[in-house]
């Protein structure tokens, strides 16, 4: 069976969807996602979907489900490289996905989800020394 790989990034996991997603692969994505979140305590997921040209109902819907998931699991989920047809595509479909946050490209949505991350102990304690 095909498989989406997802790569572990520091404290964020990267999935670059490269190939058009049908439905069996969309929820084998979906289940391998949030079980990788919960085996590597991640704290982001950033999905590229940059390569597609298409999002449908199913897949819009599969992005929401993995957002909501994720932040039950206190992960964020950005997804960056969406083309202006995908956009206008959710925007029409009446897709809100809630808890998704976007940005352009995938250093940006890295800066993004380092932002979203709350100041660690160490920083905290780093400003304390005199």
């Amino acid at each position: 069976m095909e498989k989406i790989p997802i790569l572990k990034m520091g404290k964020f996991l990267l999935v670059t969807i490269q190939v058009d997603l049908y439905d069996r692969l969309a929820l084998t994505l979906e289940e391998d996602l949030i079980q990788m979140v919960f085996k590597t305590g991640s704290k982001g997921v950033l999905i590229d979907i940059s390569a597609l040209s298409i999002v449908d109902s199913f897949m819009g819907k599969i992005i929401g489900n993995i957002a909501g998931m994720s932040s039950i699991m206190d992960a964020e989920t950005v997804v960056v490289g969406m083309q202006p047809a995908v956009a206008i595509t959710l925007i029409e479909l009446g897709l809100p996905l809630s808890g998704v946050h976007t940005a352009l490209n995938v250093e940006k949505g890295m800066a993004l989800l380092e932002s979203r991350m709350p100041p660690s102990l160490d920083d905290a304690n780093d400003d304390d020394v005199d």
